[in-house]
């Protein structure tokens, strides 16, 4: 998220009521979770595990819950809670707008698209030409859509991200204030699921394609020319590069990468990244060869059992 206009480093920390180190006039023109920052950008950490890489990271202001020495080019806020900070600069800076109409006023809608009966379009909304919105599919606030794309009805786009801290008393939720860019030539099923990015984006290129009832976690980006299968599970900050096929009922863990032409087979689950220009297939998924080859030999293992006793047995009586 980018802070328009940018921020002093004395107004932030004001504003979180936090002690800062170095120039007060600092600018900070952005915010982002540590995995997506880049210069200009604050972040937060509160655990001594990544101290290091939140101060030696792309981020020049680092909230932080531990009194240390600011690194060269950067500034530092010391807080108690940097979570806590860090959620209440969100809510400050993309506070949730109300709607009064289903399409809202602040919309921008592209020539010749089409919005059926009973869709909604959000604040800040901006939709290419040539688009069709299906009946009462959602678009949340700030999501990109882009030309010639074709959503089908009871979609939501740009839902939060499923993000919470968990705490003694509950979960704190992380509150969204990325968006869902759609590119040219996208279309995506009834019933599917498409979370807003964290901080950043979740990116679906030009030319993919979703069926229905998929799921796509926050900050994921896929690449063009994609086929995903009904009943996909993606979850977040997944990297899914271009003329990927995913069929139905695929689940992906978080954080990985799914390299160009990969094919994955229905039902599959996949817990580490994998190559592109190969085919995979199982819970967890390999090289769909190998899995042939183990199914083969687990297809066996009766009628290996059944020699093993009658060897057994020819054995005792002799």
């Amino acid at each position: 998220m980018k802070f328009n206009p940018s921020l002093s480093l004395e107004k932030l920390a004001a504003f979180v009521n936090g002690e800062f180190a170095g120039d007060p006039d600092f600018v900070i023109s952005g915010l982002n979770e540590i995995h997506m920052v880049e210069p200009g950008d604050v972040t937060f950490v509160d655990h001594p595990k990544y101290y290091d890489k939140a101060l030696n990271s792309k981020a020049t202001t680092i909230i932080i819950n531990k009194k240390v020495e600011c690194p060269d080019g950067k500034a530092l806020i010391f807080h108690d809670k940097p979570f806590d900070a860090f959620i209440e600069i969100i809510r400050k800076y993309r506070p949730f707008e109300p709607s009064e109409k289903a399409v809202s006023q602040l919309a921008s809608i592209g020539e010749g698209t089409i919005i059926q009966p009973g869709a909604f379009v959000g604040n800040h909304v901006r939709i290419g030409s040539n688009c069709l919105i299906h009946a009462n599919v959602s678009i949340y606030d700030h999501c990109i859509i882009g030309d010639n794309v074709i959503i089908h009805s009871n979609s939501v786009i740009g839902a939060d991200a499923y993000y919470f801290q968990r705490r003694p008393e509950g979960y704190k939720k992380f509150e969204s204030c990325g968006n869902v860019i759609l590119g040219d030539n996208v279309e995506i099923g009834a019933l599917c699921s498409i979370d807003k990015g964290v901080t950043g984006d979740t990116i679906i290129s030009a030319g993919t394609k979703l069926d229905n009832h998929c799921q796509i976690g926050h900050d994921t980006y896929i690449g063009r020319n994609c086929l995903i299968g009904s009943h996909a599970a993606i979850a977040g900050v997944t990297r899914i590069e271009d003329d990927v096929i995913v069929w139905g009922r695929v689940s992906i863990n978080k954080d990985l990468v799914i390299g160009k032409g990969a094919i994955i087979l229905a039902t599959s689950g996949i817990d580490k990244s994998l190559e592109g220009g190969k085919t995979y297939f199982g819970v967890p998924a390999v090289e769909v060869r190998k899995k042939w080859r183990e199914l083969a030999a687990v297809r066996q293992l009766p009628d290996l059992m059944v020699e093993l006793r009658k060897a057994k047995l020819l054995n005792s009586e002799l």
